[in-house]
Order: C-alpha cells, then structure tokens, then sequence
C-alpha cells in the first residue's frame, strides 16, 4: 500500500510583532510567549528570545548565572561568538562552550541547571571583546521526562546540516540529519534567501509551529500572511508543507515546529514543571 504524503499547505493563524524585554542589562526581543498567542496552538515551544550579547575588556562584569529545570534551552549563535558556562560536568560542576557563528548549543535542565555563566569570560581572559548576535528557545519536556540528568551537546556550525533549494539555503538545526534531539519529534530551520523570491518547506501535519523574522520579509502560507523582522508568524494546524513567497533579498528567518505533547506547562518562574 502507498503512503500517502500530505501536500496541503498550512495557513498562517497569526502574525504579531515581538515585544522588548529588559534583562540583564539588554534590550530583549520576545515573540514567545504572548498574551495573543494560547501555549496550544505553540506546544511544545515555550519561549523564544532575541537579544545581542556585548562583553567587553575591562568591563564590569555582570552575574548573568541562573538556574533552569524542565525543558530543552537552546542558544542558536546567528553571528559573532560568545563563551558561556553551565552545571553539566561532574557532580554539578561547570563546564564552558563557546558558540561561533552558526553554532548551537543545547542544555537539557532536566532536573535542574545552572546556565549562563560567565558569558563572554573566556574571550575577556583572552583580551578580546565578546559579541554575539543569538536566539534562545525553550522547548519543553513531556512531564515524565522532568527529572532527567541535565546534559549539554554544542553542535558546531560546520557540523549543522545544510541543503539548497534553488536559491534558499537551510540549515537543519534539529530534523533530517541533525544529532540535536528535543524530547518529541521536532523541525528548526534557519532559511536565508539572499536573492528573495520563495520555497515550500515540507513540515509534519502533526506538528504545532511558527516562523520568526531574523531579516527581510516574505509572504506565508496558503492565505498569504505578509510577516517582517522581528514579527512571528504562528502556523495553523493540519497540512503538510508551508508556502514563503515574494520574500524580500537578504530574507532570513527561523521556523520551529514539534509534536505537541498536549500537557500545560506549571510555571515557577525559571522552571517549567
């Protein structure tokens, strides 16, 4: 028997512009979450932040240390490089990674970790600035899987898998030949197209998902949603592709989708229980 694939494409429920969030000394981008936008219809994503990181010699440096517990945290390095730490080595202790442009880093909390410490320390030790230009993303973890061991895996961007498709380039972050895993099965790109114009990006009918603008402009889905930077774009349910159209030159943006776990997150503040 066939299989049969599913080519209806997806319509665009929403699209709404990032709001700024003031933290630790920078002026963050967040288009998740939002009052306008329910967890349902993003399920498993729970937050996603822009943000430029600057680290300088001499400067005063800044305890951005924190602790996490119950989802997937994702650093996606979109140009520059920054050194961070995190409680993933031997009994709790901190281990470092730094992330170079098109670098990804994910740290499972699990149970309970500690990230962000340091930022940019190794680069000051080395009497460099530290700056970098990344998306963070929190995807969350089914309840059973809470109180795992928390774990950390830098994927290297010459080590990100990458496909053209006329003139877009994709970069597979997590999907079809990435070793990154989140706890359901799950699709984040990052899409440039540097001369504009459009493609159809296959996405499971099972999936929740949404776009967000890192540069340009395009049009999305089988009902035409017009999206710019800094603007996300979130997915209707059911189809199995997703149409970008009368993209703008130098177009770049992230789409994320998973498989809802269909749980609702309990909140404490960092952790997600």
């Amino acid at each position: 028997m066939a299989t049969r694939i599913d080519t209806a494409q997806r319509e665009i429920l929403l699209v709404e512009d990032a709001h700024i969030r003031p933290m630790m000394g920078n002026r963050v981008l967040e288009p998740l979450p939002s009052r306008n936008i329910p967890y349902p219809v993003v399920d498993p994503f729970i937050l996603v932040h822009e943000a430029e990181v600057s680290v300088k010699p001499g400067q005063e440096p800044v305890d951005t240390t924190h602790a996490h517990r119950g989802f997937d945290n994702l650093w996606y390095a979109i140009s520059g490089s920054s050194s961070t730490g995190h409680s993933t080595g031997p009994g709790g202790s901190m281990e470092r990674a730094r992330l170079d442009t098109g670098s990804l880093l994910k740290l499972r909390t699990g149970r309970g970790a500690l990230h962000a410490e340091g930022i940019g320390a190794d680069e000051v030790r080395e009497g460099k600035a530290s700056e970098m230009r990344g998306v963070l993303f929190w995807v969350n973890l089914a309840r059973k899987d809470k109180d795992v061991e928390p774990s950390a895996q830098l994927l290297q961007a010459q080590d990100v898998p990458v496909r053209h498709e006329g003139d877009a380039t994709v970069r597979v972050l997590v999907g079809e030949g990435s070793p990154i895993e989140l706890g359901t099965p799950g699709l984040i790109l990052d899409v440039e197209l540097p001369n504009g114009g459009g493609l159809t990006i296959p996405i499971d009918a099972a999936f929740n998902g949404f776009v967000y603008l890192l540069e340009g402009e395009a049009t999305f889905g089988a009902n035409r949603r017009r999206a710019s930077r800094r603007q996300i774009a979130v997915l209707g349910s059911g189809g199995g592709a997703l149409a970008v159209e009368q993209a703008q030159p130098g177009t770049r943006f992230m789409l994320m989708a998973g498989k809802p776990y269909g749980e609702t997150p309990i909140y404490n503040g960092p952790y997600v229980d």
